[in-house]
């Protein structure tokens, strides 16, 4: 059985954000290739803002993967 790192985890979830609530909270972003946690943390803030309560989970999602990543 193979773990994910932390930094995987925000990365993946910052694609799913912008998959699944892109038109609905994050139409005025932006979707970077390689996305850091600061910019995962943007998009957690957006989703907690314009999205339902599935985003809002999603939100909380991105926040706990950013603080578990490794500092640069």
């Amino acid at each position: 059985m193979s773990e994910t790192s932390p930094v995987e985890d925000y990365r993946t979830l910052y694609r799913r954000a912008f998959e699944e609530f892109g038109a609905m909270a994050l139409w005025n972003l932006r979707q970077l290739g390689e996305p850091t946690p600061e910019h995962a943390l943007v998009i957690a803030g957006a989703l907690r803002r314009e999205g339902n309560l599935s985003a809002r989970f999603l939100a909380e999602q991105i926040e706990a993967a950013c603080r578990a990543a490794p500092p640069p």
